[in-house]
């Protein structure tokens, strides 16, 4: 408590009802929920195995769980949860499937197996549309968000695309079923219906979470406040952390408004401000709050820092695009050599992705080392987690889950009342999907047709599996891949043959992997096709953890993924009208989130900030003459210091160019 100050304490040792924590930036909120858990345990008298703490992100459950862990002793802890919001419904959903008509060890569809079910329902049902698979995923999961169910949404349609969709909904309820299968936002659906639906089941899981913490609120969709608001019932021990300036996520369905609505269903409920900043210099946290001023608040509040005034806020005008990457490459560089500074220290965030195909080619010119947040994973991709399914089929014929994945891949015709009926008889005898279908008994409940092509899957994995055990692994999974036609597949569902030849190169990099960990075995002798699938699967790992490497490279990433992030030297690129804020915002009238984007950008730099804007920019191959971002006007002047306009510049880059030349000769002697 004494590392504390005193709102700090005030929120920690609050117990008496409902608790909203009102938590500024930079204002220490992980230690004010790690406390208060421990705080619970020790003094007020919680067992660890009824408090549960949700946040957004495993990094943050991570981090908050090893906090707790050095400040509780570990016996005291034992139960507690510490978790996402979607591994807390997965922990529900994996006791209570029963409940939800599902069986046990159902599999979890990323984004990606969503999207490749969608794109074949879509082919199926609604060809010829013009219709967007992302369109169509989007609008499916608002609709899990909003907890609409099939029906629900073909009711209140607007117009025919949303019927299709609503009808492609339903099919897609029938598959996901059908495999066991549930996607992200079910994790989150499931568990509300369940809990409205079943007074027990709800009963049940507030004995076992009687205090219940949740960290970045303001993040929160309705299906995910309505999860809350069940599991709080009565009882109203609660307390939630969150910041309505730092909601940028409504494009997924987040609800600022969800900070608001805790007034109305918590009468009693108390705010506690978090409002002193450890993070960064008092200009910068005055720039902050005088853009946010400008928002419409439920809760006022503004941050203050006893870090110091800090340097100017810096608002550099560039010549173009070209001109802006130039800049900011050599400003690094400049700064780096002048204050000796580390690059991991410098972030460049951006409003959009492509922003960091320029300032790439330009850090490379002047050897800057740099990594882009965001990056999708090799074992991420589509083809790839196909080509392990495949792998791991043939190393565990039992591996239900790679099984559904590739039954249909390429397609066999098999759909989802063979599947279902295929997963209850399985259920029903206790045994996998294939060793199910070597049955006789399989015969009286799928229909000959369909039990004719799923045997003859079966048959192909296991003479396969055959041939691997008389022959060379490689040559055999490298002919099992030209027998089942997966190139052209992939040609089917490609948007060009360039992208479908890419995807194969990738199946073919991975099998050379195998081929590699093969010639790098010690004297033990060659490994099992067993043991290179688990150090591929063990390798995906390490490549997931090197997300989060603290390598001596610069942080280029999106406003976006910049979130809960602090850097020394911060620069925000693109402050121009129809980039940020960005242009269908400005046509759909919200600009209030792009000005919390803007909000969040400003509070991750710890020490400087830099902002920079193009006089002229490319767009769709026509140069255009561009008007500087409204946010740059919301600025104080007296924070701020503006570049590139007049022609004093000329003389100040001269000075600058000189100053590093000379902190360059003096490093290097």
């Amino acid at each position: 408590m004494s590392q504390l100050n005193p709102r700090q304490r005030e929120a920690v040792k609050y117990l008496d009802g409902p608790l909203l924590v009102l938590a500024g930036a930079g204002s220490g909120k992980t230690s004010v929920i790690t406390r208060k858990i421990a705080h619970l345990i020790e003094y007020a008298g919680f067992p660890g195995r009824h408090i549960a703490a949700v946040t957004f992100t495993n990094k943050a459950a991570r981090e908050m769980k090893e906090r707790v862990g050095r400040l509780v002793d570990r016996r005291a802890a034992r139960g507690l949860i510490v978790a996402t919001f979607h591994n807390l419904g997965l922990t529900i959903l994996r006791e209570e499937h029963d409940a939800v008509g599902y069986h046990p060890g159902f599999s979890i569809f990323d984004a990606e197996d969503a999207r490749a079910l969608l794109r074949d329902l879509l082919a199926q049902h609604a060809p010829d549309t013009g219709l967007e698979v992302g369109d169509l995923q989007m609008t499916l999961s608002n609709w899990k968000n909003a907890m609409l169910l099939p029906d629900q949404a073909l009711s209140r349609a607007r117009d025919a695309r949303e019927e299709r969709f609503a009808v492609i909904y339903q099919h897609y309820a029938d598959y996901l079923k059908a495999y066991n299968a549930l996607d992200f936002d079910d994790l989150i659906l499931l568990p509300v219906l369940l809990f409205r639906n079943n007074t027990e089941i709800l009963e049940k899981w507030q004995r076992r979470i009687r205090y219940l913490l949740v960290d970045e609120y303001q993040d929160t969709n309705l299906s995910q406040y309505e999860m809350v608001r069940l599991l709080v019932g009565h009882r109203q021990c609660l307390t939630v952390v969150g910041d309505d300036d730092q909601s940028i996520y409504a494009w997924r369905g987040a609800r600022p408004e969800n900070l608001a609505q805790l007034k109305e269903d918590f009468p009693g409920l108390k705010i506690v401000k978090l409002e002193q900043n450890y993070r960064s210099m008092r200009r910068i946290l005055s720039t902050a709050n005088a853009l946010i001023a400008n928002n419409p608040h439920v809760f006022e509040k503004a941050l203050w820092s006893e870090l110091g005034v800090g340097d100017p806020i810096r608002i550099l005008r560039t010549r173009n695009e070209e001109a802006e990457a130039e800049r900011i490459a050599s400003e690094i560089l400049d700064h780096k050599l002048k204050s000796h500074a580390e690059f991991r220290d410098f972030a460049v965030l951006y409003r959009g992705n492509h922003q960091a195909r320029l300032l790439e080619i330009k850090l490379q010119a002047y050897q800057i080392p740099y990594r882009i947040s965001g990056g999708t994973s090799f074992f991420a991709k589509n083809e790839i987690k196909d080509a392990m399914a495949y792998l791991r089929l043939l190393t565990n014929p039992d591996d239900d889950t790679a099984f559904l994945r590739v039954v249909n891949v390429p397609r066999r015709e098999i759909g989802p009342r063979t599947l279902e009926q295929l997963t209850g008889y399985a259920r029903q005898r206790g045994l996998s999907l294939t060793r199910a279908l070597n049955e006789m008994g399989a015969d009286a409940h799928i229909q000959a047709r369909s039990l004719e092509k799923l045997r003859r899957f079966a048959d192909f994995l296991n003479r396969t599996c055959e041939r691997l055990e008389r022959e060379d692994t490689l040559p055999v999974i490298r002919q099992m891949f030209t027998d089942i036609e997966y190139q052209e597949w992939l040609q089917q569902n490609a948007s060009s043959t360039k992208q479908a030849q890419r995807q194969m190169d990738n199946v073919w990099y991975l099998l050379d992997s195998l081929e590699q960990m093969n010639r790098n075995e010690d004297d033990e002798g060659e490994q099992t096709l067993e043991d290179a699938v688990s150090r591929l699967v063990l390798r995906d790992i390490m490549e997931r953890q090197e997300e989060e490497d603290d390598s001596d490279k610069v942080q280029l990433m999106t406003l976006h993924a910049s979130k809960g992030l602090e850097f020394p030297h911060v620069f925000v690129m693109g402050l121009e009208e129809e980039l940020l804020p960005h242009r269908s915002s400005i046509e759909q009238d919200s600009i209030e989130e792009e000005r919390r984007l803007m909000y969040v950008g400003i509070t991750r730099a710890q020490r400087t900030l830099t902002l920079t804007y193009a006089a002229q920019r490319k767009q769709y191959g026509d140069v255009i003459e561009t008007i500087p971002s409204r946010f740059i006007d919301e600025m104080p002047d007296d924070h701020v210091k503006h570049e590139g306009i007049g022609k004093a510049d000329k003389e100040t880059n001269q000075r600058r160019g000189k100053a590093t030349l000379s902190a360059l000769l003096d490093d290097l002697s």
